[in-house]
């Protein structure tokens, strides 16, 4: 069963601590579903430790949702994490999310390899790959090019019927442009731009 990714952005109001405001202190800016809307475990191994079957080192796994979650959020995640219906709740700054390096891999694997025959009926298969691929995966999509070593982006080519492409597993490349992180990371910057970068934060639970 697929897992998906649940949530949000806030920002933190700048009245905060003053006479004059009397709200809460997070706000909650926009729902995560219309910037994102994908099933990519790198992704959330790589940002949260969820599904982390490539080894990465998660920027925020398991912190929970905040104290002082909005009530905004809190009506969206809150009661389903209660229930138990939600799991693996975090949240993370746009100042942790700007100062990821793009080059950092996972320990275990290096890149992600996806194949498929041009022929019908046609199923995609796909397996994390390390430096020496197994032979069983050489013998289904034949010899890569010689160039793939250190890519650092998607690379695709066809062995006879079989479509293959590969995917190094770079925090560039698992949250770059092929993906919709960027959006995600356009919003919080805009916010950061107004807010501060510790007053912008994206909240998550996955189902």
């Amino acid at each position: 069963m697929s897992t998906d990714i649940h949530g949000g952005i806030e920002f933190r109001h700048p009245g905060v601590g003053t006479d004059y405001y009397e709200g809460e202190p997070w706000v909650a800016a926009m729902d995560l579903w219309p910037l994102y809307d994908e099933t990519d475990y790198a992704a959330f191994g790589c940002l949260f430790g969820v599904r982390n079957y490539a080894g990465c080192q998660p920027l925020a796994p398991d912190r929970g949702l905040p104290v002082d979650l909005s009530s905004g959020m809190r009506a969206n995640l809150g009661s389903w994490v209660a229930a138990g219906s939600l799991y693996g709740a975090s949240w993370v700054s746009w100042a942790e999310l700007a100062s990821m390096d793009p080059a950092t891999v996972p320990d275990r694997f290096i890149g992600r390899l996806t194949w498929r025959t041009t022929s019908l009926p046609s199923t995609p298969h796909q397996q994390l790959v390390s430096d020496s691929w197994p032979s069983e995966t050489l013998s289904a999509v034949g010899v890569p090019p010689a160039d793939l070593h250190g890519a650092t982006e998607r690379v695709e080519w066809t062995t006879g019927e079989v479509m293959c492409t590969y995917e190094p597993l770079t925090v560039g490349a698992v949250l770059g442009p092929e993906t919709h992180w960027p959006h995600v990371f356009a919003v919080m910057n805009a916010l950061a731009g107004r807010f501060g970068d510790d007053g912008v934060r994206l909240v998550v639970a996955f189902d």
